[in-house]
């Protein structure tokens, strides 16, 4: 397939991007020495520059490889968005060692499971989850436990009075008996900092090919995959976004420095990029630990001026709904980036509609270092594809031979760069990949003669009505633009006369909407196999920490109910 998108690129945005063979640590070294004087990472008010964050890191560093940590070992992470989080993480990956971000949200199986398969043997983690580390933490092989409270980093008045709200107020830390003993050793983030401080940091040599990082698919079908992420994977994509991002920095003046919105969970491979690209180019990273308090969230926009806002379609939805979302200042504002689930229309003609801007969808995985097609930054309007090919990947349409096939046919999306992985953790890689190296994603798409790429499903959700395919997105885009209807999730119930028949789960916006209204609506913009034939009214859709719908758990209760 001809790379037909390189002649639709943007002005300025470059065809490829070349690798420096370099490891994260020079990334780091040289960030922090261009950028020393500026600020780095602002969370509930308290900002550190990049010399206060390059301090701390390195105090972590010095203090990880102090308790004989050695080069390639594995370190967790379990924290929603705090101000340590960026400084643990860089602080491991000086120190030689191997990240795995874990979802603080998980269970106690869950996270006996990534820390097993990972190999892990220090876990930095944050006190509201210990009660689920105490759990298992005696099947595991961690001999360190590094536990940090939420007003850590938040100053010492201010964070105290966090750490008592958290604890009496909103009752969200629960107790534990996590303490040392013959197994692990215990010790506090503020210690090891400290400790840190006063002791000698030996730079490791690292090269683009060690392991940066262990991440760990979402886990909603089976145990989550571990995927190995290199160094290079993630300097090359941290290149690729730089690139893509070349005309929003040309339309600025060169003493503004770009405030990102981290409101996605920086265990999300989404959010961890586009905080190394921050790193990388010299940003200012608001971090929202909770992006579910809506009123926080808008303060928060509220206090200064920002420029980039990526999130999730349920979130750009939660936004909009509320009363103060009108009193934001957009007006420095210059892009909204939805990624992890595809944004409706709906939502995306109301946005635009609130804010002047455009929702621009592009997509990415885990295995891709959350790099793969975006629509370009200059584009006005939401048009409903994924985008186009980034500098330096290669997308092709597939068949389930492996065919490519033309511009315009329907098939299975694979891609292929130094973005993307090269193999899964402890499993047989065998059918992940095409014999010519490119990864076969599991979604269903087609390219366009731009190069522009629409995704109509997963391979998995793709429903299959007497032979007919339908793509829950589709019937979900036309349910969302009932005035009726807030939010809505379409799955597939096996049925003996169709093979299968399609349902919808759908929220209400007016209680007045009636199951013969939804029917009726569908029909006038959609195939008779593609509407609904049963529609269930829900108080709340299931959704993943960062806003994705479940839709594994609504099919699940859909054919029990069945």
């Amino acid at each position: 397939m001809k790379k037909v998108w390189l002649e639709n690129y943007p002005k300025g945005v470059v065809a490829d991007v070349s690798a420096t063979n370099q490891s994260l640590l020079e990334l780091f070294e040289s960030s922090f020495a261009k950028f020393s004087q500026d600020e780095l990472i602002t969370n509930m008010g308290v900002t550190y520059t990049y010399a206060q964050v390059d301090e701390a890191s390195k105090a972590v560093a010095a203090w990880l490889q102090g308790v004989g940590l050695k080069k390639g070992s594995v370190v967790a992470i379990m924290m929603p968005n705090v101000n340590q989080y960026l400084p643990i993480v860089i602080g491991a990956l000086r120190a030689g060692l191997i990240i795995t971000l874990v979802n603080p949200l998980y269970t106690a199986r869950e996270l006996r499971h990534q820390l097993n398969d990972s190999d892990c043997k220090a876990i930095f983690i944050l006190t509201p989850f210990c009660a689920t580390l105490e759990k298992i933490i005696g099947e595991t092989g961690i001999k360190t436990v590094v536990c940090s409270d939420i007003g850590d980093m938040l100053g010492t008045v201010k964070g105290k009075i966090v750490d008592l709200a958290a604890k009496y107020v909103k009752k969200a830390v629960p107790a534990h008996t996590l303490k040392s003993n013959s197994q692990y050793k215990v010790h506090s983030y503020k210690s090891i900092v400290r400790k840190g401080k006063g002791m000698r940091y030996t730079r490791p040599q690292m090269n683009a090919k060690d392991v940066a990082l262990l991440t760990y698919t979402g886990g909603t079908t089976g145990m989550a995959k571990g995927i190995i992420v290199s160094h290079h994977n993630v300097e090359i994509a941290t290149s690729q976004y730089e690139a893509w991002f070349q005309p929003i920095y040309d339309g600025m003046t060169s003493k503004e420095q770009i405030n990102t919105i981290v409101a996605l969970p920086l265990y999300h491979i989404f959010a961890f990029v586009i905080s190394m690209v921050g790193i990388r180019v010299g940003q200012h990273l608001t971090l929202i630990t909770n992006p579910r308090d809506i009123d926080g969230f808008i303060k928060t926009l509220k206090s200064r001026p920002f420029h980039l806002l990526p999130a999730v379609n349920t979130l750009f939805q939660a936004l909009m709904a509320h009363p103060q979302f009108k009193t934001i200042d957009f007006s420095a504002f210059k892009i909204a980036v939805a990624g992890g689930m595809a944004a409706t229309p709906e939502t995306a003609r109301k946005w635009l509609e609130a804010t002047g801007h455009p929702i621009l969808e592009g997509w990415g995985m885990s295995e891709t270092i959350g790099v793969g097609t975006a629509n370009p930054f200059t584009n006005k309007e939401f048009n409903g594809s994924i985008g186009m090919p980034l500098p330096g990947v290669d997308i092709n349409i597939r068949d389930e031979n492996e065919n490519v096939l033309e511009i315009g046919e329907v098939g299975e999306l694979c891609i292929k760069g130094d973005n993307v992985i090269s193999s899964y953790h402890n499993i047989d890689n065998t059918g992940f990949f095409t014999a010519d190296g490119y990864l076969k994603t599991g979604d269903i798409g087609t390219m366009d003669d731009k190069g522009y790429v629409k995704i109509f499903d997963r391979k998995k959700d793709m429903i299959i009505v007497s032979g007919f395919n339908v793509y829950p997105n589709e019937v979900e885009n036309v349910i969302e633009t009932h005035s009726k209807v807030a939010e809505c999730s379409v799955v597939g119930v096996d049925s003996e006369s169709q093979g299968q028949s399609v349902k919808a789960y759908v929220v209400k916006s007016d209680p007045s909407v009636t199951e013969e209204d939804i029917k009726a609506f569908c029909k006038e913009g959609l195939a008779g196999y593609k509407c609904p034939r049963d529609i269930e009214f829900i108080a709340e859709l299931p959704k993943s920490t960062v806003g994705k719908i479940l839709r594994h758990e609504l099919r699940k209760q859909a054919n029990q109910a069945a």
